[in-house]
């Protein structure tokens, strides 16, 4: 596997490196070191595609909105309202409709002077003083002119839960208003400010309101830099102090007002903050975690589009409780919010699902989260998990693209994509976690894309190339199997053992002769190509045409092991298909050919060689120049196919006759040379008797015994009459008893011309 894995590496490094581009800049990215803000964006998109394809759109029945909106600010007047109307509201809500909870989702930061009454004292204390009765009508009438005590009152010992928001640095710290007490106390820290969002001021309830009502959240969302609200904070920080914000307040004051306590991402601090994954509600010995990002915030669970319209939630306007048009208990044990959608109160939002969405709604969608137990959020280690996915899809897609095919590796890129994107919406509708998707998305396309057009523009190039170089000497199935790996293949020269052959036809010039040019030209054609086709069906690589010749070796460009055995074959198919084209001159009136072979194994020198005009992949070396003279000696000795002792040795599984020692023109050394006479599978009995008789007499002819051999000849002739060989023998034997026995005679013969 190791070694498998290095020669891989070896091989596809550079497509490897090429595909692992997309994974680098993404890791950079989710380390934060390279900002990519398109990325941000996308997974933005992502989110809020997923979000708006799998909220619910239906109604929770348990929250109810009670809507300060166009038609209550025309029946009852322009906001803010008389603090009486509110306690008048208030009242109608708890003691008529008997709802369970209620939020408010406005701010009473001023006092409410409209009744006149500050006026009024003003004047029993200054002009009207000495008035007889005015002091004391004014006395009976003023705790009815008091709306804000009023509205305290309605308040006070009910489960109400006011709004406020705090502000940064753009309103300059100004406080306004009394805050609740913290939601959090200091001494369930661990002595560490938490990481979560920090404000420098705040604007809240009047004091009176403020201590009437029992619980009070802020309602300050989290818009993101593309002006989206996502998220609200559940606690934020104040001057060291931790609140709650309006639904969570609410919340709390729903299930009995548990204590907050922290639950800490990591079981011993580090660094100069904190971090919490959860918030902790405990009360009686029960435990809630409700998780938070690294802003103690959650992801707003939408449930559907947002206003009356949207179904998510039940819209009352508020004139209809002021008016009394509700029948009594319509409302009971339900949560209410009250808030506002009319545009003129600024109290719309944009939110992925809707452009102008009331912020009331907001806190709505995560109060029933609460209720469900399901709400959402971007855990603190997602940077981690995003890694993870970005290392695991892109080094499977670098080491195994480069060794698919097109098809398999659009497959693959789809399947890793799919998941992806089926493990992240799995664990966002499983388990409420929304964790990033676009980088490793965008990450596993391009490297694709990237790995594709590296195949294309470069290695394809390169095969192109190597099929143009070779396809004219090459069988097309070894061209296949050499663009598989065009690296291991060149034209530059290398020493390897290879078969070569040389085929010539006999009779060609006595034939040229007698035949006219194109007569002639249409027969060569006619019988190179029926050559060329065998040896190129048995892997072997056209060298050159030369004239009446054709030469041809195996073993390069391609490795073939079995180099001897393929070209003895393809000798063999030859000789015969010269027989099957002879059959048809004859009856053509065409005349016969026939073809002399030599083959010879060695180590060849093979390469691209010529001039800088013309250059041919070729073989040059003494084995080459020894092949050419077994193709010569053909004609001599009556046979088709001459064949080295160095190839015969290469291809047992072939029957063999040993024609003679031979020592050529240019050698010293002396060689056997054979020929082929079937598969030693095929060969026939009396063949096997006839070869045993043929090397008796060898035998016999190497030790001069001239008379056995003629015993031997003779015997040799009851299986072939008329054997070239056999005749030329008895010619050699008829001169050789003429001479005196020579010791030093090695039986040899010697040729001087190639």
């Amino acid at each position: 596997m190791r070694q498998q894995l290095s020669h891989l590496f070896q091989r596809r490094w550079r497509r490897i490196a090429f595909t692992l581009i997309p994974l680098v800049f993404a890791l950079l990215h989710v380390a934060d070191i390279l900002h990519l803000q398109v990325l941000e964006r996308l997974d933005n998109i992502i989110y809020d595609t997923r979000l708006r394809v799998t909220m619910p759109r239906t109604l929770d029945e348990r929250i109810v909105i009670v809507d300060i909106d166009e038609k209550s600010l025309g029946q009852i007047g322009q906001w803010p309202w008389r603090r009486d109307k509110l306690a008048t509201l208030v009242r109608e809500l708890f003691e008529r409709q008997q709802v369970s909870v209620i939020g408010f989702d406005v701010l009473f930061a001023e006092a409410d002077e409209s009744s006149g009454l500050s006026t009024l004292q003003q004047l029993a204390q200054g002009p009207l003083k000495g008035q007889p009765g005015f002091k004391e009508q004014l006395a009976r009438i003023a705790p009815s002119l008091n709306y804000d005590a009023l509205f305290a009152q309605s308040l006070q010992g009910r489960p109400v839960v006011l709004g406020y928001y705090l502000s940064g640095d753009d309103r300059d710290g100004i406080t306004k208003g009394t805050l609740p007490n913290p939601a959090l106390p200091l001494t369930h820290l661990r002595g560490l400010p938490l990481i979560s969002t920090s404000w420098k001021g705040y604007s809240s309830n009047i004091e009176g309101l403020a201590s009437a009502a029992p619980a009070a959240g802020f309602f300050n969302s989290i818009t993101d830099e593309d002006g989206v609200v996502r998220s609200l904070p559940l606690l934020a920080e104040y001057q060291g102090q931790y609140y709650e914000s309006l639904a969570l307040a609410m919340f709390r004051t729903v299930i009995g007002s548990p204590e907050i306590h922290p639950g800490f991402a990591n079981a011993t601090p580090g660094g100069t903050h904190d971090a919490l994954e959860s918030i902790v509600l405990r009360a009686d010995g029960r435990t809630l975690a409700l998780p938070v990002d690294h802003q103690l915030a959650t992801l707003v669970p939408y449930r559907g589009p947002g206003d009356a319209k949207g179904g998510s939630f039940r819209y009352i306007s508020a004139s209809d409780v002021l008016e009394g048009r509700l029948r009594a208990g319509q409302l009971r044990d339900q949560l209410v919010l009250v808030g506002s959608t009319a545009p003129g109160l600024l109290d719309l939002r944009v939110t992925p699902v809707g452009r102008a969405y009331p912020g009331v709604e907001a806190h709505a969608n995560v109060l029933s989260a609460f209720l469900d137990g399901k709400n959402m959020v971007r855990p603190d280690y997602a940077v981690g998990f995003d890694a993870l996915q970005l290392l695991c899809a892109g080094i499977l897609l670098a080491v195994t693209l480069p060794l698919l095919s097109a098809l398999a590796a659009v497959l693959l890129s789809a399947a890793v994509v799919g998941t992806l994107v089926g493990v992240n919406l799995w664990l966002y509708l499983a388990h409420g976690l929304a964790l990033p998707l676009a980088t490793a998305v965008v990450m596993a396309l391009l490297a694709f894309a990237l790995n594709m057009a590296y195949g294309y523009f470069v290695e394809s190039r390169s095969k192109r190339e190597l099929a143009a170089l070779f396809g004219t000497y090459v069988p097309p199935e070894l061209v296949d199997e050499m663009v598989k790996q065009p690296e291991h293949y060149s034209m530059q020269a290398t020493n390897r053992e290879l078969t070569v052959m040389f085929c010539d036809m006999r009779g060609f010039t006595a034939m040229s002769e007698r035949m006219e040019p194109l007569q002639l030209q249409a027969l060569l054609n006619e019988v190179f190509s029926k050559l060329t086709h065998i040896i190129r069906r048995h892997k072997g690589t056209i060298d050159k045409y030369m004239g009446d010749c054709v030469m041809a070796f195996w073993g390069a460009p391609v490795a073939t092991p079995e180099h001897a055995q393929l070209a003895v074959s393809a000798a063999m198919e030859m000789a015969n298909a010269i027989g099957e084209i002879n059959a048809d001159h004859r009856q053509r009136g065409l005349p016969e050919i026939g073809v002399g072979i030599g083959l010879n194994t060695g180590v060849m020198c093979v390469g691209d060689m010529g001039s800088d005009i013309r250059r041919a992949y070729t073989v040059i070396g003494d084995a080459v120049n020894l092949g050419s003279r077994l193709e010569g000696l053909s004609k001599y000795y009556g046979t088709s196919i001459v064949v080295s002792e160095s190839a015969k040795s290469l291809a047992p599984q072939f029957a063999w006759q040993q024609m003679d020692c031979v020592r050529v023109k240019g050698k010293a050394q002396a060689v056997p040379i054979y020929q082929p006479l079937s598969k030693l599978s095929d060969l026939p009995d009396r063949q096997v008797q006839e070869l045993s008789v043929w090397a008796q007499f060898l035998t016999a002819y190497g030790a001069q015994e001239w008379a056995q051999c003629d015993v031997l000849l003779t015997q040799l002739k009851e299986f072939q009459p008329h054997s070239v060989l056999h005749e030329l023998y008895a010619s050699r034997i008829a001169h050789l008893r003429l001479q005196p026995f020579n010791a030093a005679w090695d039986s040899a013969t010697n040729f001087d011309t190639k």
